[in-house]
C-alpha cells in the first residue's frame, strides 16, 4: 500500500469507528536527527503496534506524507506543497513569495500543520514525525515522545544507503537537515529540539537496532495505554 493509500484507508477508518470503544487510543511523536531511522523506526513500529493492539484503525505513520493531509484538509493548492519544508524559511523570500501570491505566510502554514497535527493526534493510533509534533501535542493524554538520535559516521551510512548518495552528498543532506529540524522548532516553537525535557524515550540507534527500537517504543505506549485506560476505569466505577 502507498503513501497515499494509508493516508485515506486510516481517515476512512477513523470516520467508522466507535469513539465509546477505546476511549484511550494512544500516538507518539518522532523527533529525529538525520539518518537515525525515524521513517524505517515509524513503519516498524506501526506494524508492532497494529499486531499488539489490534483494531479497525491500522497504525499510521505521518512523515513527509502530513503535507498532503494539511493541503487537504485546509483546502490549499497543491503548488504550496515544495515550500512546505520543516525549516526555516528566510522572512524577505516568505514576505516576496506571499506578496505574488505563491504561498501563504510561512506562519499561516504551520499553523495550518500544528492544527492538522492536533487532529490526528486525538484521533489516535498515529505516528507523528517532526514537525514540532512533541511541542504541540504535549497536553494531549496518551501520547509517547521519541528523539531518535545517533553518531556522524552511523547516521551518514545509513543516509547514503536509503538514498543511494555519495558520501560528500550525504554529509551536505544531514547537516542541512538536521539544521533545519532545528531552526524550525525554534523559530515557531521557540524550543531546542535537543532540550531532552520534551520527550519520554531518547533512543540512540547507533546501540539499539531499529527493530529493538520500534519495540522498545511500542511497550511503552502499550503500558501508557493500559495505564489509563485503568485510571479512566476507575473514574467510571465510582460515579455508579
Amino acid at each position: 500500500m502507498n503513501s497515499s493509500s494509508k493516508i485515506y484507508s486510516y481517515i476512512a477508518s477513523q470516520c467508522r469507528v466507535d469513539r465509546k470503544e477505546k476511549p484511550v487510543r494512544g500516538f507518539v511523536t518522532i523527533s529525529r536527527q538525520a539518518g537515525a531511522g525515524g521513517i524505517t523506526i515509524g513503519e516498524k513500529l506501526a506494524a508492532y503496534l497494529d499486531k499488539q493492539l489490534p483494531g479497525m484503525v491500522h497504525w499510521t505513520v505521518f512523515d513527509k506524507n502530513l503535507v498532503d493531509v494539511v493541503v487537504n484538509e485546509h483546502k490549499l493548492s497543491e503548488r504550496i506543497l515544495p515550500y512546505m519544508k520543516e525549516a526555516k524559511i528566510s522572512e524577505i523570500d516568505d514576505m516576496i513569495e506571499n506578496l505574488f501570491g505563491i504561498h501563504p505566510p510561512q506562519s499561516t502554514l504551520v499553523k495550518r500543520t500544528t492544527e492538522t497535527i492536533l487532529r490526528l493526534a486525538r484521533m489516535g493510533r498515529v505516528i507523528l514525525v517532526g514537525r514540532g509534533a512533541p511541542i504541540i501535542t504535549r497536553d494531549i493524554k496518551g501520547g509517547i515522545h521519541v528523539r531518535l538520535v545517533g553518531s556522524f559516521g552511523k547516521r551518514k551510512e545509513h543516509i547514503k544507503e536509503y538514498y543511494k548518495l555519495d558520501n560528500k552528498a550525504a554529509e551536505i543532506f544531514i547537516k542541512n537537515e538536521d539544521l533545519g529540524r532545528a531552526q524550525y522548532l525554534k523559530t515557531y516553537f521557540d524550543q531546542n529540539i535537543d532540550d531532552p525535557l520534551l520527550y519520554d524515550l531518547i533512543v540512540n540507534t547507533d546501540k539499539v537496532s531499529y527493530e529493538d527500537a520500534a519495540i522498545l517504543i511500542g511497550d511503552t505506549v502499550i503500558k501508557r495505554i493500559k495505564s489509563q485506560e485503568t485510571i479512566l476505569q476507575k473514574i467510571e466505577a465510582m460515579t455508579y
